[in-house]
């Protein structure tokens, strides 16, 4: 969506997530119940919300207590907007960490400097910026947001250890199966890729629009098939 950015400057209100992921990818449009008067226009964020449900779903189905205090550790790697939207999903799933790597560490020291300014997590999540895959341990999820084929399966093994077993989302598209993807089945790990979080999302947006749950079993299907199609 290439007006994620400019979409700000054409609204009358933003949402907290729009706000602080930095991106507006959903308009919402009200007037006033006469009929009468300008056109408001609230923009969102629902990038988020898709990552947000596979990690809630997840932890429910293991079992894991979400909140606050409870010691979940999350890995985002790369510091785009896909990045971006991560971090604010695992502070809505209150972690108590959160680590970003990206190869220019810069980057992702934005990102920490961004949501601390923010507050969105309040004061007592350790958010850090880091610059070597190898020095990562014991994370509960791991979320890809670079580009599928940028990294080989040998950067990403140091990061799954045989005893601990979590959720690896991979926000790119292509290959069907990354590397990133591949060592995470392959150590044990429940593993979900980019399109189910674009799904997600968009049942999220279905809801803002029309007040109603989304039709999602109509929705997988015709992702399925425009999906064979598009090779995606």
């Amino acid at each position: 969506m290439p007006h994620k950015l400019t979409a700000f400057e054409h609204c009358t209100q933003v949402s907290g997530s729009a706000r602080a992921i930095g991106a507006i990818n959903t308009l919402l449009t009200t007037r006033s119940p006469n009929g009468n008067g300008a056109v408001k226009v609230k923009g969102d964020n629902t990038d988020w919300s898709g990552l947000y449900t596979l990690i809630i779903g997840y932890l429910s189905q293991q079992g894991i207590h979400s909140g606050k205090g409870t010691g979940k550790v999350g890995l985002v790697i790369g510091a785009g907007g896909a990045a971006r939207a991560a971090v604010y999903a695992l502070l809505q799933a209150e972690f108590s960490t959160i680590i970003i790597w990206n190869r220019t560490v810069g980057k992702a020291e934005d990102i920490v400097r961004d949501f601390e300014t923010l507050k969105c997590g309040g004061n007592d999540v350790d958010m850090r910026a880091v610059g070597d895959l190898d020095s990562i341990r014991n994370m509960d999820v791991i979320i890809g947001t670079i580009p599928g084929d940028a990294k080989t399966e040998d950067d990403f093994e140091g990061l799954f250890q045989e005893s601990k077993i979590g959720l690896c989302v991979e926000m790119a598209y292509k290959p069907k199966v990354t590397p990133l993807m591949k060592v995470a089945e392959r150590r044990g790990w429940v593993v979900r890729d980019g399109l189910e979080v674009l799904l997600r999302q968009g049942f999220e947006q279905y809801r803002l629009w029309t007040g109603l749950d989304a039709p999602e079993g109509v929705m997988r299907e015709a992702i399925g098939e425009n999906g064979v199609k598009s090779k995606v």
